[in-house]
């Protein structure tokens, strides 16, 4: 298997893109929830079946954010280690705690501070949740089951559910790949995880937000990334020419299950969650090894949207919930409700680049360095020639 440099992973315009694609469609579905384009002048000029598939997709987009994560993840860590069989388990835990916790302790703090002072939006009020469990749940990633038992959290905290997902899988990521060894095995392994994505949400049926947010169908599509990256690493640079026809074939199935959802599900039902998890597999593979292509102009933006994917959508929901509080009280009519998306989209963005900027970024590159350390003091005291012990002690 090919080993990579990180510099060599480190972007890739086409998967930014793609990831801010996602964003975005996360974006949009929870201003449409608010303040939905079907409503207003853009229902009367613009395809219903359009405007659905930018207010609708939001849990869609989050499952392709799922397979993305999957698939750079264990991509960068081939390139870092040269195969999954040999993780560094602390440096792998290092990496996504260092990426992960600064955003999260920032983000718990702020709606906490929310609830505390009474503000409307962000007061957890519903028989049976308080600050107290949903702090613990956040930082205990169970935020998704405690929503499953209790009901919906706040807006704010309910976007953590993916993040207790996320991360559960990475807990026991690098110990599986340590575990299996053999290549051949996980991928089998994998595979069958990935396929088992519509029968666990089949057999949630009669909780609404315990299917959306269960544990299993979310890792299936993590899983399917983590088999894109081992396909990509093995044959990416053998089969060049396969890439663009991936890209393609995946973008065709990714845009049918956005557009023409309905028919999918009444096809296939559950199993429309795994044209969609496959599809985003496919594009990944195809645009893997890519890296120099010149990305689209036009299309930067989108881009930027993908390399601040993590701190826009933890962050969104303060935007949100600002622009649709300044809509009502502005009395402005609900034909002209679309205007309020581009200063919603915009200030997004914004606050995920500020995130990034000030605190975000200069924290994960303050925990690499103290990890770099650490472990650098702890190779020192392995590897110290041994003294010579006192002569009253020989």
């Amino acid at each position: 298997m090919q080993r990579r440099s990180d510099a060599a992973l480190a972007r890739n315009p086409g998967i930014d893109a793609l990831r801010g694609l996602s964003i975005l469609l996360v974006v949009l579905h929870h201003l449409g929830l608010r303040m939905p384009l079907k409503a207003s002048l853009l229902g009367d000029v613009v395809p219903a079946r359009v405007l659905a598939a930018l207010n609708w997709n939001g849990y869609e987009a989050v499952f392709v954010f799922f397979v993305i994560s999957g698939f750079l993840i264990a991509r960068h860590s081939i390139a870092r280690w040269g195969s999954l069989a040999r993780i560094d388990v602390g440096a792998f835990y290092a990496r996504r705690a260092a990426r992960i916790l600064p955003c999260l302790v920032l983000v718990v703090l702020v709606l906490s501070l929310l609830h505390l002072a009474g503000a409307a939006d962000y007061v957890i009020a519903r028989e049976g949740q308080s600050l107290p469990r949903a702090i613990v749940a956040a930082f205990g990633l169970h935020l998704n089951w405690y929503e499953g038992r209790t009901g919906y959290l706040p807006g704010g905290w309910d976007v953590l559910w993916s993040l207790s997902i996320e991360e559960v899988f990475y807990l026991g990521f690098p110990l599986a790949c340590l575990a299996v060894r053999s290549e051949r095995l996980l991928f089998v392994l994998l595979a069958a995880f990935a396929l088992t994505l519509p029968v666990s949400r089949a057999v949630l049926e009669g909780n609404a937000i315990w299917q959306e947010k269960a544990y299993l169908p979310g890792m299936a599509a993590i899983a399917s990334g983590v088999l894109a990256a081992l396909v990509s690493a093995r044959w990416s640079t053998r089969a060049p020419w396969l890439g663009p026809r991936l890209v393609m074939l995946g973008a065709a199935g990714l845009a049918s299950v956005l557009f023409v959802e309905g028919w999918w599900w009444s096809w296939l039902g559950n199993g429309t969650m795994l044209v969609l998890t496959v599809s985003v597999a496919c594009i990944l593979v195809g645009l893997d090894g890519r890296e120099g292509v010149r990305g689209a102009r036009g299309f930067d933006w989108l881009r930027s949207f993908g390399r601040l994917s993590y701190e826009i959508y933890l962050g969104h929901m303060f935007v949100v919930f600002a622009i649709v509080a300044l809509y009502r009280a502005s009395g402005a009519n609900a034909d002209w409700s679309f205007v309020w998306y581009v200063p919603g989209v915009a200030l997004c963005w914004l606050l995920g680049a500020a995130v990034a900027r000030v605190y975000s970024l200069p924290c994960e590159r303050w925990i690499g360095r103290r990890f770099a350390r650490a472990r650098a003091r702890s190779a020192r005291r392995v590897f110290a020639p041994e003294r010579a012990a006192p002569s009253g002690l020989q």
